[in-house]
């Protein structure tokens, strides 16, 4: 039976005074001073009591309330019962948390500075100049160099402004950032099967606009869970995101407004969706990913026992139909398009590069531009720079590393698919690849980030570990300067574009709930001097710089 969750944004712990708390609070305040005043003067005090004795006694009356009105504003369970989140206390003991109040109040003061209107260190004087829409349809990691950056500073020193939790819930899928919005999706694991939302936030302040758990309310349906990501039409107004995990099946193509959460339509597969759409003009393609099964891995049939290898499809993006499909086994990369185009990957059994021409009524035979073998594997999404199609591959994969790792990337030529060049790799590279500037940056499975130069066939020009046991699963964010990079255990660094060398580490996974999966899966993304990242506990965060 599937559960659903919701989530009410933290309310302030921060004390504010009503009604008649508000009026009385000058006075007494005022009362208590003259009080203390007269304190360091005995005959002045001893006057007064004499002559108009109901004044300390009005004071003393005044202190006991304020202390009691304090008292109830620190303790706002007793006294606004179940309407406020509860402060967190220490496993085993009762009482407040004044250290998790002190952080609270910090970042209900920073929401506060940020909806109105502030901006990090380095932002633009205009507080638009860091969200300013797009005029594009906005992808996986932005474009087609996948560089997660959509503009504005780098930033370092990194400190929490704001996360979206719910218990249980995955983010796997990568946040998308336009305008003044992050979109995101939740997985959560309900054996045999999976459930998860789509939702959107204020970026600056964290605060939900809206969710959506149900792919249909009669009869009651609930969406499995998200791994793929989010992608936006050019004019803002429809959201696509593809549905279910590796273990679901008869998932869907979803379409929602992107202004409401509405379900617009659902475009049904005998398989799952984990890879994340692309987007040309009316046409949206994404790939169905074969469920493979058993200790070989082959495709798992469908009811009347025929094996799905998987499909690439294009839909009509006005009216949810589906225009086209081609056969490509195991295609859970994601796609990119340039030029009437569609790259994608062939992962498990499969071992490729297809370039698909997209325009409606052709042949299955005149669809097909291009195909080209990899060594390994390629689940990784495509990312084209030029003329170059880059995809990393490796010989093992999210869970389990290979006895034997080995990985590649490869460089295609766009338009012929022939191999430009080939870099080993110390493990296999699952996530994507980001290019900005000629310069490569590759996440290798080992736990390793590797720098490579476009320009020189891809030599290596530096290679830094980010941690001894965890791999690193997602793509990295590369803004030019700064490589922002997670480790499956939760953990995101922070390294130098030039060297290499990490300038900070942080951990990313809820603090009081550590990842048991090693699920960090979500890329980070750069957008407007903040950083917006998913992890496998600690929801989807953003962090803003301090330097």
């Amino acid at each position: 039976m599937f559960l659903t969750f919701s989530f009410e944004p933290p309310l302030a712990v921060v004390p504010v005074f009503v009604n008649a708390g508000a009026a009385l609070l000058p006075a007494l305040l005022a009362g208590l001073v003259s009080a203390l005043a007269l304190l360091f003067k005995p005959k002045e005090l001893l006057r007064v009591c004499r002559r108009k004795p109901q004044v300390p006694l009005g004071v003393i009356a005044g202190a006991a309330l304020l202390f009691f009105l304090i008292r109830w504003l620190a303790a706002p369970e007793a006294s606004a019962g179940k309407s406020r989140r509860e402060t967190r206390s220490e496993p085993g003991r009762s009482g407040t948390d004044w250290s998790q109040v002190a952080i609270e109040i910090l970042r209900q003061e920073e929401r506060a500075r940020l909806a109105g209107g502030g901006l990090p260190p380095g932002a633009a004087s205009n507080p638009e100049a860091a969200w300013k829409p797009a005029d594009r349809p906005l992808v996986y990691r932005g474009d087609a160099r996948r560089s997660g950056y959509l503009g504005g500073p780098s930033p370092t020193g990194l400190a929490l402004r704001w996360e979206f939790r719910q218990d249980d819930a995955m983010v796997l899928s990568s946040p998308l950032v336009s305008g003044k919005f992050v979109y995101c999706a939740t997985a959560t694991l309900d054996p045999p099967g999976t459930y998860g939302s789509v939702f959107c936030l204020d970026a600056a302040t964290g605060r939900k606009v809206w969710e959506t758990q149900l792919k249909s309310s009669s009869p009651k349906t609930d969406f499995k869970g998200f791994f793929s990501s989010p992608a936006l039409t050019a004019d803002g107004k429809d959201l696509i995101i593809g549905q279910g995990l590796h273990v679901d099946g008869d998932a869907e193509l979803v379409c929602l407004e992107a202004a409401t959460g509405r379900v617009r339509w659902l475009r049904p597969t005998p398989l799952h969706i984990e890879s994340s759409p692309a987007i040309e003009g009316e046409l949206v393609v994404a790939g169905a990913g074969a469920i493979e099964t058993g200790p070989d891995h082959k495709p798992q049939g469908d009811p009347q026992g025929r094996g799905h290898p998987g499909y690439v499809f294009g839909v009509r993006i006005s009216d949810g139909q589906e225009l086209w499909r081609y056969p490509v086994i195991d295609p859970e990369s994601s796609p990119v398009i340039q030029d009437g185009i569609a790259f994608i990957g062939s992962g498990l059994n499969g071992g490729g590069v297809v370039a698909l021409k997209i325009a409606e009524g052709l042949s299955e035979k005149d669809r097909l531009a291009w195909k080209t073998a990899t060594p390994f594997p390629a689940t990784g999404s495509v990312t084209l720079d030029g003329d170059l199609v880059l995809v990393g591959c490796g010989n093992g994969d999210f869970v389990f590393a290979a006895p034997n790792p080995q990985g590649t990337v490869l460089a295609l030529d766009r338009a012929s698919g022939n191999v430009r060049w080939s870099a080993k790799m110390p493990d296999a590279v699952l996530g994507t690849i980001a290019v900005r500037d000629g310069i490569a940056i590759c996440p290798s499975r080992n736990g390793e980030v590797v720098a490579l130069d476009l320009k020189s066939n891809g030599q290596e020009l530096w290679r830094q570990r980010i941690s001894e046991r965890a791999p690193v699963l997602a793509g990295p964010a590369f803004t030019g300067t700064h490589v922002y990079a997670t480790t499956a255990d939760g953990y995101l660094s922070v390294l130098d574009a030039a060297t290499g060398k990490v300038i900070e580490r942080i951990y990313i996974n809820h603090e009081n709930k550590p990842g048991e999966l090693g699920l960090t899966l979500s890329a980070p993304l750069i957008s407007g001097g903040r950083v917006y990242v998913g992890s496998e506990t600690g929801g989807l965060r953003c962090y803003g710089g301090s330097r």
